[in-house]
């Protein structure tokens, strides 16, 4: 009985940073497939609202308010438009105590247009 009572906090604790390192990965995963499509935007729309638009429409409601945007786009064909996004990510484990992150994305596409 001891000994379950000294393994299972860390197992516990184990188990919470699995899950917490799943749910940052996940962000993470979404926010490069954002600036992709931001990016997509940016090659071949000239206005950069549209591409700060496109990244936000890409993610989840509660996140797009909270994601800082940055679009360089040249104005000549076949030069790099470059999309970057910042997200302040806050990990939800109460042991951490309100630890934050922050998680970056950056694509780049030829101009198109």
């Amino acid at each position: 009985m001891v000994e379950f009572a000294l393994v299972v906090p860390v197992v516990v604790l184990v188990l919470l940073a699995v899950v917490e390192v799943t749910l940052v990965a996940r962000t993470q995963y979404e926010l490069v497939q954002a600036t992709r499509e931001g990016a997509r935007t940016a090659a071949t729309v000239a206005d950069p609202s549209r591409a700060v638009q496109a990244v936000q429409a890409a993610l989840e409601p509660a996140v797009a308010g909270r994601v800082r945007v940055t679009v360089e786009r040249p104005g000549t064909v076949g030069s790099n438009a470059v999309v970057t996004a910042v997200l302040r990510y806050r990990l939800g484990a109460m042991i951490l105590g309100g630890l934050r992150v922050d998680l970056r994305a950056r694509s780049v596409m030829r101009v198109e247009r």
